[in-house]
């Protein structure tokens, strides 16, 4: 078959490159014919951003080819634990030197325990028969920790994150305490940024920054729309002048781990 060696994901974005090709098209022409820019005919094939299930059925309907991206999608890809548009970020992850990660709305991946990292992607109507593949992709990326030396993870997270239930009481009682410790981990620096503060540049929106062994950097946005590595470097110093902002919101080490701790006693 001709997608031995590659993953779903990367054999259906090949796909929506060939079937195009075959059928004549630029992706100018095939955006005109579905309704979306080329720009995003561009970002979808290559990668950049993920395809919707409406999306390809528009292709399917585009050129002809009677539901066999639907297809691909309902049979193949949809299972795909780390699907292309996610790896490329994963490398990213596992060469960085240091993460700094500021979350607004839940706990960081790398930080999560299994429970709440289930409850997260129940929230997210992840299929039952995908949620335990999907669980343990995110539990093995947290491996990037456990090596040596391990990239320094600098982590700011609003206090809402706290306090917002996910997946029950006893769930988020354990996720406060596996903060803690992580927290007084020689490699970990996490900071909350208090409700009293207000409102802040943060609110606008999480993203992660990556240092790299040659010297680069490197950022990570994520919405509900697309999730997009950034290179370029006038984005990436915008968001290096944000961590900074919102660095200067947080409370403390001490603080930080008396709130963390109090707030866990409230879900018990």
């Amino acid at each position: 078959m001709e997608a031995v060696g590659i993953s779903p994901s990367e054999y259906l974005l090949r796909e929506l490159r060939r079937r195009r090709a075959a059928a004549g098209l630029t992706q100018t022409q095939l955006g005109e014919r579905i309704f979306c820019s080329d720009s995003q005919v561009s970002a979808i094939e290559t990668g950049v951003k993920p395809p919707t299930l409406p999306y390809l059925a528009s292709v399917d309907e585009a050129l002809g080819i009677e539901g066999y991206f639907t297809t691909l999608w309902d049979e193949l890809v949809k299972s795909d634990a780390a699907p292309v548009w996610l790896r490329e970020w994963i490398e990213i992850e596992r060469e960085a030197t240091a993460l700094r990660w500021y979350e607004h709305a839940f706990v960081p991946g790398l930080l999560q325990t299994e429970g709440y990292a289930r409850a997260t992607f129940q929230a997210a109507r992840v299929p039952t028969s995908e949620l335990d593949r999907r669980v343990a992709a995110r539990l093995e990326r947290q491996a990037v920790l456990d090596r040596d030396p391990a990239p320094q993870l600098f982590v700011v997270l609003d206090e809402v994150v706290l306090r917002r239930a996910c997946g029950g009481p006893a769930v988020m009682a354990e996720q406060l305490e596996h903060l803690v410790a992580c927290a007084e981990q020689p490699h970990i620096r996490l900071r909350i940024v208090p409700m009293s503060a207000g409102m802040y540049s943060g609110l606008a929106g999480a993203f992660i920054l990556a240092d790299l062994p040659d010297g680069s950097r490197t950022g990570y946005v994520d919405n509900q729309l697309a999730a997009q590595v950034i290179g370029q470097a006038d984005l990436i110093a915008s968001l290096g002048v944000s961590w900074d902002a919102i660095q200067g919101e947080t409370l403390p080490l001490r603080p930080t781990l008396d709130l963390l701790t109090e707030v866990a006693k409230t879900w018990i």
